[in-house]
């Protein structure tokens, strides 16, 4: 039985793996984060607790396991708080990368990397893989050395680029940005949108499904996994208006000149996921396929009056 090893479990796609893991019998999955384990289920598979940013604690738990493929999802996300707290991100974003890189080599692991579209300045995109990174962000800049330690460091790595990732489980840290709409639209709150910022937003499922190609393929090299509708964010808050039925009177059209955020952003990014699609079968959901998942989500978790919504933090 395939050993796989999940860094960061608890967050919105940590666990949506652990939900994909759960349904291959002939996976054997050991689910890692720091704290409690925060999935519904906890059968069916390993929950250890493990702190990225502590080496040592990384060997032990990657050397008591043993496992065949690592999928690295841990990483500090919040684009501000890198641009503010600089000694945290390298410490999470660079520093835990190496420990991650140094345990997987030694027990001969395949590892997958997760990295983002904000290694790039946004000034051409959709990106494919070959694209050359120019950072704007704290943020992007540690994600992009991240790739570089991956690269250098590991001889049987991938890394899975994505875009704007969003969806719903029960036990959130934080929220994304549909989740974040939605909440705004429904309650009718003031809230201003950007319309010179340009994504291909990712599915957490689609997300989990392109980490698991990767791990089944034992795939090399680099992979742009993320949604395939292009849209600016203007857009895409008038689509998820459009998807429940909610007015967009409440929000202000705006460009990214009146925003007051610490770190600049990307324009124009966005991937071009044919890579992905030719060589693991990637097939990624519309935008409205997902959120229509989201909302029977939402239903789901309402009955069981689950805490659905956290603040949104970026």
């Amino acid at each position: 039985m395939k050993t796989v090893l999940v860094t960061g479990s608890n967050g919105l796609l940590g666990q949506k793996l652990t939900d994909l893991y759960l349904q291959n019998l002939e996976i054997k999955l050991i689910a890692t984060g720091r704290g409690i384990n925060r999935h519904l289920i906890k059968n069916g598979y390993i929950y250890a607790e493990m702190d990225i940013t502590n080496s040592k604690e990384v060997q032990r738990v990657v050397d008591k396991y043993q496992p065949k493929c690592i999928i690295h999802t841990a990483a500090m996300t919040n684009v501000d708080a890198c641009e503010l707290d600089h000694e945290s991100c390298v410490l999470q974003n660079i520093d835990a990368v190496r420990n991650v890189v140094e345990a997987a080599k030694r027990v001969n692991a395949h590892l997958i990397h997760l990295s983002t579209d904000f290694i790039f300045d946004g000034t051409s995109g959709p990106y494919k893989e070959d694209a050359q990174p120019n950072p704007l962000s704290f943020y992007g800049a540690s994600k992009l050395k991240a790739e570089e330690i991956v690269m250098n460091g590991s001889d049987n790595w991938a890394i899975a680029r994505t875009v704007l990732v969003y969806g719903l489980v029960a036990d959130m840290s934080r929220s994304n940005i549909v989740l974040w709409a939605k909440d705004a639209l429904e309650n009718k709150k003031q809230i201003k949108v950007v319309d010179d910022q340009y994504r291909t937003p990712t599915l957490a499922e689609d997300l989990a499904m392109g980490c698991q190609l990767l791990e089944k393929h034992e795939a090399m090299g680099i992979f742009n996994i993320s949604g395939k509708d292009y849209m600016n964010i203007y857009e895409l808050v008038s689509r998820v208006a459009t998807f429940f039925g909610f007015e967009m009177d409440n929000v202000e059209r705006t460009n990214s000149n009146t925003l007051n955020q610490p770190a600049k952003r990307p324009p124009i990014t966005g991937f071009d996921i044919s890579k992905a699609i030719k060589e693991l079968e990637y097939n990624p959901h519309s935008f409205e396929e997902g959120i229509e998942i989201v909302q029977k989500q939402f239903e789901n978790f309402t009955k069981t009056k689950a805490t659905l919504l956290p603040k949104m933090n970026s």
